[in-house]
């Protein structure tokens, strides 16, 4: 619990992208057709989308879809920094909602507590129910409603950065080679997908 199996992951970081634009911190410039991974590098493969970093694997127009959701009165959301307790939480949340009784499958973990970014708008509106959205999205550009619920969760940035690592070293989507030192720096930075840890959780502590 708590990691992507490899096999929803990498189907996932194969799918098709079409009309993307990797811009890197390094000004280096790829493009990355059709059903190919990028190739690997000392920087991770990004994508800015309205001025905001994500991974280049994530469907521009998912992102934006999610941004302009208008959310629900019994929506709940889960919304974190990447690597900071996601997938945990999405578990306890979906167990609370059914009496303690597990998904049966990936498919149907997934599809109770779709990941907003990747799947789109689309996936909220047709989740069965009681389920959870999941979202990495700063505070500023989250779908926002005083009568749905959002759960925040946080961990030591020393933790979330060591973690963050591996996952972009071990998912081939990231196309990242780098060492913990170069991924430190984008890190500490603020230079990596969903920017920077600390003003995340500041933007959201502000709402507690």
């Amino acid at each position: 619990m708590g990691r992507w199996p490899a096999e929803v992951v990498l189907p996932f970081h194969s799918m098709p992208q079409n009309g993307i634009t990797l811009e890197d911190r390094n000004k280096k410039k790829s493009v990355m057709s059709e059903g190919v991974l990028p190739l690997p590098s000392e920087i991770p493969a990004s994508q800015f989308v309205d001025g905001f970093q994500i991974p280049a694997v994530f469907p521009a127009d998912a992102f934006r879809s999610v941004v302009q959701y208008k959310p629900r009165d019994d929506d709940v959301f889960i919304v974190t920094y990447p690597k900071c307790g996601t997938t945990w939480t999405q578990h306890i949340v979906l167990l609370i909602f059914r009496q303690g009784k597990p998904a049966e499958s990936q498919m149907e973990f997934f599809s109770a507590a779709p990941f907003l970014e990747v799947s789109g708008a689309k996936a909220a509106e047709t989740m069965p129910r009681p389920g959870a959205l999941k979202v990495h999205l700063p505070f500023h550009l989250t779908p926002w409603s005083d009568k749905a619920k959002y759960i925040y969760v946080t961990r030591n940035p020393k933790d979330c950065c060591v973690s963050y690592y591996h996952h972009m070293k071990n998912i081939p989507g990231h196309g990242f080679n780098g060492t913990f030192d170069q991924f430190f720096e984008l890190f500490v930075s603020g230079k990596i997908d969903y920017e920077d840890y600390f003003d995340h959780l500041m933007g959201w502590y502000e709402h507690r």
